[in-house]
């Protein structure tokens, strides 16, 4: 990186929240990077509580937003992407003290789509772990009420899966004559 005031080289000090972060977890990160300013970490499903409250309540980092938390499927595209599962729950951290975000990804196997909940950490995760459940079908262990928010109750399926097949629906044709005759002479 250069110095654009005098023309020299200045030294990029590494990233403070992820080196706070192998500090505490070390080989339990299963990568980290920065992209635009924005620390990422994937993580196993095993560190994600931990990880989740070592951001929101370490004094050096203050985390204390989970600002969303969403699902994604990468079938079919596992490998190119370079995807350890074909799921992930993606979630983003927010510390007003930084002024900074964080993503946090946890890759989860189509055999066992379950990751834990952070209801426990912050109680509005309940709505957007719902939606992940409702539309991925990735489910959130000891959620206080993990029931569908967005499809009807007898809903079969989860429709943001990429193999997902929706329902067929039933086509009514019709025809009324007289309204045929009218846009015939209209020239419609």
């Amino acid at each position: 990186m250069t110095d654009q005031a005098n023309g020299e080289q200045a030294v990029t000090e590494p990233d403070v929240v992820i080196a706070r972060v192998h500090e505490r977890f070390g080989d339990r990160i299963l990568e980290a990077s920065v992209e635009h300013d924005q620390p990422t970490f994937v993580v196993s499903r095993d560190t994600l509580v931990d990880l989740a409250a070592f951001l929101r309540d370490d004094p050096q980092l203050q985390f204390t937003r989970l600002a969303d938390l969403c699902g994604a499927d990468f079938l079919g595209v596992e490998q190119a992407m370079g995807r350890r599962a074909r799921f992930e729950v993606v979630y983003h951290f927010h510390s007003f003290a930084l002024k900074r975000w964080v993503r946090v990804r946890v890759p989860v196997e189509d055999d066992e789509v379950e990751v834990p909940s952070l209801t426990g950490l912050w109680a509005g995760a309940n709505w957007y772990e719902r939606e992940v459940f409702d539309l991925f079908g990735i489910r959130f262990a000891n959620h206080p009420d993990l029931t569908r928010i967005l499809m009807p109750d007898d809903w079969e399926g989860h429709p943001l899966r990429k193999d997902y097949q929706p329902p067929r629906e039933p086509h009514e044709w019709s025809f009324n004559p007289d309204e045929w005759q009218k846009a015939v002479q209209r020239g419609s």
